[in-house]
């Protein structure tokens, strides 16, 4: 019997992922993101990567940094560093921000993904995610939402309705950061915590972001 309802429970997941897909009008973005989610949007969404924030984590305070001067940014090379206490993926400068790349096997094969990912950038179509973890603090929350992307979002332990850009996902209020919102939640249907969020919707709502962060 768990064996069928384990089946029956992975179909329901692909058929609710295939419908999104179906939802989406806007094939055609970049996410710039601190973590996974916007890997995750692309991969259940069966898009090819158009940004090179895949498969690593940047922290809330240097993703805010660097979405301030984001073609600056990107023009840099990644210059080698150590990785951070606790980490054993290679990590790499970008200018003054640093980035984990965490499912990485070597740093030459990060570099390399990045160029080509890079190149796939939609500089008219820019979003950026991100979320309550690690150093992200009121300041880093409320510098996030004053930047001048206006298609961003990020999630939050707890509601914050001063911000336009948070989306509170429920289910870690009584924790000191937003736990792993990549999870599956402990319910019926399979699915993740960041599924709360219809991203879909959102997706099809981006507007033109054209020079914003030209220097």
């Amino acid at each position: 019997m768990a064996a069928i309802w384990g089946y029956l429970k992975e179909q329901e997941w692909r058929l609710y992922k295939k419908r999104r897909q179906r939802r989406l009008n806007n094939m055609d973005f970049t996410v710039i993101s601190s973590n996974c989610i916007g890997t995750i949007m692309y991969h259940d969404l069966g898009l090819p990567y158009r940004t090179p924030t895949v498969n690593l984590t940047i922290s809330m305070r240097d993703l805010v940094k660097m979405a301030g001067r984001l073609r600056w940014y990107m023009a840099q090379e990644l210059i080698e560093c150590a990785p951070e206490e606790g980490l054993k993926c290679p990590a790499a400068w970008l200018g003054d921000v640093r980035v984990n790349f965490v499912h990485y096997n070597s740093f030459a094969e990060a570099v390399k993904k990045w160029g080509e990912r890079k190149k796939r950038i939609n500089w008219d179509c820019i979003v950026l995610t991100g979320a309550e973890r690690d150093d992200c603090d009121y300041e880093v929350l409320q510098a996030f939402d004053q930047l001048p992307w206006p298609n961003k979002v990020v999630f939050t332990r707890v509601d914050y309705p001063e911000f336009s850009s948070s989306f509170h996902i429920q289910g870690f209020e009584d924790q000191p950061e937003l736990g792993m919102v990549l999870g599956y939640r402990p319910q019926l249907l399979k699915r993740r915590y960041m599924d709360d969020f219809d991203y879909v919707a959102f997706l099809n709502k981006t507007v033109r972001t054209g020079r914003i962060g030209v220097e």
